[in-house]
């Protein structure tokens, strides 16, 4: 399913304070379902397990690329091995692909920004 450009979204990046319950807690505001945290902006994320992040599902990283140098895939609570297709597809973008359990892709996340690298977070929720 395709995100609007003009869906409700905080206009920039955030540490993520808390997770669990199904969503996240960021700038104060509390989200329920995944997000996908870019470097100018957090969006809800449709996707709701690892077999569903594809190269569509990450269109955003996709189009913001020349921003981001690290895309963080938190995988709720399984194990995911990224697709060759496409870690090879960032790659030619200049984009890491790096994916973990949510929990530490949320540490992971809040140390990058808090040394203002250029990192994105693709998180699905956990209960």
């Amino acid at each position: 399913m395709p995100m609007s450009p003009d869906a409700p979204h905080l206009p920039r990046s955030a540490a993520i304070e808390a997770y669990g319950k199904g969503g996240f807690v960021f700038d104060t505001m509390s989200h329920t379902g995944s997000l996908l945290c870019l470097p100018n902006a957090i969006w809800a994320w449709p996707v709701t397990k690892p077999d569903e992040i594809d190269r569509y599902s990450l269109q955003r990283v996709f189009e913001n690329a020349a921003g981001i140098d690290t895309l963080i895939v938190g995988t709720g609570n399984e194990v995911w091995i990224v697709p060759k297709e496409l870690r090879e597809a960032l790659r030619r973008l200049h984009v890491v692909i790096d994916a973990m359990q949510t929990g530490p892709a949320v540490r992971t996340y809040n140390v990058m920004i808090g040394e203002r690298r250029r990192v994105a977070a693709a998180l699905i929720a956990v209960p």
